[in-house]
C-alpha cells in the first residue's frame, strides 16, 4: 500500500510539472509544511532567538541582493552637470542598465520572443533586499535623520544617488506665493507646529499631526519579533513619505500571496492627490481617504489583521482623522514648472529645441500622452504593459518575476523629482525609463529622440 501511495504521489508531481511548463520554475513546498496566508501571531522564540536568527542570513543575503543589483545595473555615481531636482539634489543620469553582452541597437531589431528566448530583457521586476523577509526598508540618508527607521537585519540595497531628494521641497496649492515651505527641512513631530503654524487652518495642522505620528508596524513594534533593537513605537506616514513626497522606501505589497509572488513596491509622491482618482500601484482605491485607512492593514501589517491586532494597529476615524489627514495631502501641489503654459504644454518661447522635440514625440511617434496627457500627464486609469513579453517567470533572490498586472498611470507633473521609476523602482534614471518604454512599445526610437524624450519630461 505505501509502495502505491508512493508511486502516485511521485507521479502527480510529475504532472504538475509537465502541466506548467518548463518555461516556469515551480516552488513546491516542503513535505508536511503549509504555505499559509497567515503569520505566526503566537511566537514561541524570544526577542534575542529571533534575532540571532536573522543576524546569521543578514550578510549572505546582502550579498546575493548586491549581485543581483550589480549584475543588472551600472551602480556608479553619473549625475547631471546643470539638472537638479526641486529641492537643489543632481538628478542621476542613465540608461544604467548592464546590457549582458548585446545593444541597445540589437535589442531593438529583436521581437519580445527573441528577447525571452535569450534571456537579455534589462528591466526585469527587482526583488526586495530580502523578499523572504519583506517589511518597510528605509534609506541611509532617512535612517541617519531618524535613528528609530534602522533595522537590524536588513540594509536599504540602492544607492543614496539615485534616490529622490532626504528634505524634498513642498509647495501648497493653498499658497503657490510661498515656493518651497520646507526650505531644506525633513517635516516631522518636532518641527510641523512650528513651521505651518499660521499656514494651515486647524483641520490641516490636525492632519499633518498625524501623518508625522508614529504608529505601529509589522517591523517596528514593541513585539518579540520586531526588527529594531529597541521597542519602537512605529512609523509615520512621512517617514516613507518624507515632506508629503518620497524618499526612495520600499517594501512588499501586502494584498498578494504566497510570499514570492509579492511585488517590491517604491513609494510613490503624494504630489498632486487632489487631482488624482486612483490610489495604490495596483489596489484601484478610489478617494485618497480609502487609501489612507488601506496602508493601516497593508502596508504597516502586510495585510495581514491578525498581526495588526497583536502588534497594535492605529484604527483611524473617518469623520475625523482620516478626514483631516486627507485635507492636508490635497494641498501638496506639483513643483512649479515655469516652461509650462496655462494648458500644462510647453511655452515655445522658452522650450529649448530638444524639449520641444521631445513633447512632439510624447504626444506622437512615442504614443506617451495615451496613457499620460496634460496638464497633469496621468489618465487616472490602469494599464496592463504585458512586460512578461520579454522575460521569464523565474525565481530571482527569493521572488518570482510572475505578471506585473495592471499599474496605474502615475502623473508625470515633477517626474524629475521622483527616482527610482515604475512601481518597483526598476527603471532608476528617466534614461532608464525612455529604453524600457521604447522596448516594451516596440517604438524603434533613435538615440537623439530618446534624449529629446528625457529632456521633456525633466521640464515637467
Amino acid at each position: 500500500m505505501n509502495k502505491k501511495n508512493n508511486l502516485l504521489s511521485k507521479s502527480i508531481k510529475v504532472c504538475i510539472m509537465l502541466l506548467v511548463g518548463a518555461t516556469s520554475t515551480v516552488v513546491f513546498a516542503q513535505q508536511g509544511k503549509v504555505i499559509s496566508s497567515y503569520g505566526p501571531t503566537n511566537q514561541t522564540e524570544t526577542f534575542t532567538q529571533i534575532k540571532a536568527a536573522r543576524m546569521a542570513v543578514k550578510n549572505e543575503r546582502a550579498q546575493l541582493q548586491k549581485k543581483l543589483l550589480t549584475s543588472r545595473y551600472d551602480l556608479s555615481k553619473k549625475t547631471a552637470a546643470i539638472d537638479v531636482m526641486s529641492g537643489g539634489k543632481a538628478l542621476p543620469i542613465g540608461p544604467t542598465a548592464n546590457l549582458q553582452g548585446t545593444t541597445w541597437k540589437d535589442l531593438d531589431k529583436m521581437t519580445p520572443e527573441q528577447i525571452k528566448a535569450k534571456g537579455v530583457f534589462p528591466y526585469k521586476p527587482l526583488p526586495f533586499a530580502d523578499h523572504a523577509e519583506g517589511g518597510m526598508l528605509f534609506p541611509e540618508m532617512i535612517t541617519k535623520a531618524l535613528p528609530r527607521l534602522v533595522r537590524f537585519d536588513l540594509d536599504f540595497d540602492l544607492p543614496e544617488h539615485i534616490l529622490p531628494d532626504p528634505a524634498p521641497a513642498i509647495f501648497l496649492t493653498t499658497r503657490p506665493d510661498l515656493g518651497d515651505v520646507a526650505k531644506g527641512r525633513l517635516i516631522t513631530i518636532d518641527n510641523y507646529y512650528e513651521i505651518f503654524n499660521g499656514l494651515l487652518n486647524p483641520k490641516q495642522l490636525e492632519g499633518l499631526r498625524l501623518l508625522v505620528t508614529q504608529f505601529p508596524q509589522q517591523q517596528f513594534n514593541a513585539t518579540e519579533d520586531r526588527r529594531t533593537d529597541r521597542p519602537s513605537l512605529g512609523v509615520t506616514c512621512f517617514d516613507c513619505h518624507a515632506n508629503g513626497h518620497t524618499n526612495g522606501a520600499n517594501h512588499l505589497v501586502g494584498d498578494i500571496r504566497p510570499q514570492e509572488f509579492r511585488h517590491r513596491i517604491e513609494t510613490p509622491t503624494l504630489r498632486g492627490v487632489n487631482v488624482q482618482r486612483l490610489f495604490g500601484s495596483q489596489r484601484a482605491l478610489k478617494t485618497v481617504e480609502d487609501f489612507t485607512e488601506f496602508e493601516q492593514r497593508a502596508a504597516y501589517f502586510d495585510g495581514d489583521q491578525c498581526m495588526a491586532s497583536k502588534k497594535g494597529v492605529n484604527v483611524l476615524e473617518r469623520g475625523s482623522q482620516v478626514h483631516f489627514m486627507a485635507e492636508f495631502m490635497a494641498l501638496l501641489d506639483f513643483p512649479p514648472a515655469t516652461k509650462l503654459d496655462i494648458y500644462g504644454e510647453l511655452d515655445q518661447a522658452q522650450a529649448t529645441p530638444s524639449e520641444l522635440s521631445g513633447e512632439e514625440l510624447f504626444n506622437g511617434k512615442a504614443r506617451c500622452s495615451t496613457c499620460h496627457p496634460a496638464p497633469y500627464y496621468t489618465d487616472n486609469s490602469m494599464h496592463d504593459l504585458k512586460a512578461e513579453r520579454f522575460y521569464k517567470m523565474e525565481l530571482a533572490n527569493g521572488m518570482m518575476m510572475a505578471h506585473d498586472g495592471s499599474i496605474k498611470t502615475f502623473p508625470l507633473r515633477g517626474i524629475k523629482d521622483s527616482p527610482p521609476y515604475m512601481h518597483d523602482g526598476r527603471c532608476f534614471t528617466l534614461e532608464d525609463t525612455v529604453e524600457y518604454f521604447n522596448l516594451i512599445q516596440q517604438l524603434h526610437l533613435n538615440d537623439q529622440e530618446k534624449a529629446d524624450l528625457v529632456a521633456f519630461m525633466r521640464s515637467l
